[in-house]
């Protein structure tokens, strides 16, 4: 009976993480962790309670299209219960290792706690509708932009874009990558310690990890979580996606260099470039709000940089703070939709617009108009996004060339990225699509100001 109440909790903590998400819009990742503090989550149970979460946010809307034949009068129902009949439904779709009596039981017992026996017998009944019945064939839809849509749970929209952009084989790739939770990778701080011997180090701790799969300065952790290591708490390591380690390579600082980047929280990319300038130089990280520059702060003095130097700014009040030509590179790694990290923020997909991509498109030019003028002649430019989209890459990059004739690619860029990544380079630009190699969907771009 302990038992049953210990997964009793884990589900319902699952379904307030939710119902939270959808009232309040608010970041699955960060709501996630504040709940299993908040409710005490037993350590064992934090795994099945994340893939749960994460999962039923993944698949929502294939989980509301095998839901809707059973459930008459969606409409009328509230809110938290629609939540739970996702949840169980997939656990009982996805999840194997879940019998279907205990997510019929959990499912039944929050449904009484939450609200009656009617709603009870309601939930129970779905259910084992669907249990007796099976799921309907998404086959039956005929138009296949809508199917590939409701499979993989992606807004029609967002596929009939990309279809357009990309063509449908590959949107179809990059849907079902979409669905496959990420690998955990971190980048080594070569300040400190070589890649070959953190990972010696980390597996003879009984700390699983492997060299990462794109870039030479990541590993990949196996099981377990790197950012609670002793390793991670002594600044050898930063956890970060193996595709956004490439900007600070693209970008090629040097040391002594004086280094803005614009758009810098919550400090990634400005303490890569600060390693790589081995901690010589200023990199100048800016950032709209205190408290994410906060946040810059803390990575910079957990990894013993003392070449930063953070503060909250606009970065298109930027020549307000700065003279011009004081840079030798600038960083714009812009505020996007986030379309190329739905693995980790899958609720992303469900809350932006078409109207959100051309207002962020419109932002990203304004950053890249105001800072400009700060790059010294000779100096470059890197602007990078972690979408997908190509209204905010490469549109944005050629109608910012169009209008400052002084700016050219740098097609050399190619010679600082992996080997791997050199047949997507192209004209300067990479666009990183989630299938390619497992990472995030990323997109960077490499100009020069001529002399």
């Amino acid at each position: 009976m302990k038992q049953k109440n210990q997964l009793n909790s884990v589900r319902d903590v699952a379904v307030e993480i939710l119902l939270q998400i959808e009232k309040n819009q608010a970041y699955s990742n960060l709501l996630l962790n504040t709940m299993i503090k908040k409710h005490k989550v037993n350590e064992k149970d934090i795994g099945l309670l994340t893939e749960i979460v994460y999962g039923t946010i993944q698949r929502r809307d294939t989980l509301d299209y095998f839901l809707a034949n059973y459930i008459k009068k969606a409409k009328k129902l509230e809110l938290w219960v629609k939540i739970l009949l996702r949840v169980s439904l997939y656990q009982m779709v996805y999840l194997d290792r879940v019998p279907d009596r205990a997510v019929l039981y959990e499912a039944v017992e929050i449904a009484k706690k939450r609200g009656h026996k009617g709603i009870a017998s309601l939930v129970n009944g779905v259910l084992r509708s669907i249990q007796r019945e099976g799921l309907p064939d998404l086959n039956e839809i005929t138009n296949e932009n809508e199917r590939l849509a409701i499979r993989t749970s992606h807004p029609l929209w967002l596929v009939d874009k990309w279809v357009k952009q990309f063509g449908f084989s590959e949107t179809e790739k990059m849907c079902e990558a979409n669905l496959i939770p990420p690998s955990q990778t971190a980048r080594v701080n070569q300040m400190k310690v070589g890649v070959n011997d953190l990972i010696e180090q980390l597996n003879a701790n009984d700390i699983p990890v492997e060299r990462g799969d794109l870039s030479e300065d990541a590993i990949k952790g196996l099981k377990g979580n790197l950012a609670l290591t002793e390793a991670f708490t002594e600044g050898n390591l930063t956890i970060q996606d193996e595709s956004s380690m490439l900007v600070a390579r693209a970008l090629n600082p040097q040391p002594g260099e004086l280094i803005l980047d614009a758009c810098a929280a919550p400090g990634g990319k400005s303490t890569h470039i600060a390693e790589r300038m081995q901690g010589s130089g200023i990199v100048h990280s800016l950032d709209l709000h205190e408290h994410k520059v906060k946040l810059i702060k803390q990575q910079a003095d957990r990894l013993g940089l003392n070449n930063i130097q953070a503060e909250a700014l606009d970065s298109r009040k930027a020549r307000e703070r700065f003279q011009p030509e004081s840079f030798d590179r600038i960083l714009v790694d812009a505020p996007c939709s986030g379309f190329g990290v739905l693995r980790r923020k899958p609720d992303i997909k469900y809350m932006k617009t078409s109207e959100d991509i051309e207002r962020l498109a419109k932002l990203q030019l304004e950053i890249l108009q105001e800072v400009a003028p700060l790059l010294k002649k000779g100096g470059v430019l890197v602007y990078s996004t972690c979408t997908i989209d190509k209204e905010e890459n490469s549109d944005v990059v050629e109608a910012f060339l169009a209008n400052h004739q002084e700016f050219s690619r740098v097609e050399s860029v190619n010679a600082y990225l992996p080997e791997k990544i050199r047949p997507y380079i192209n004209k300067g630009e990479v666009q990183i699509l989630p299938h390619y190699f497992g990472t995030d969907g990323f997109y960077i771009a490499s100009l020069r100001k001529k002399g």
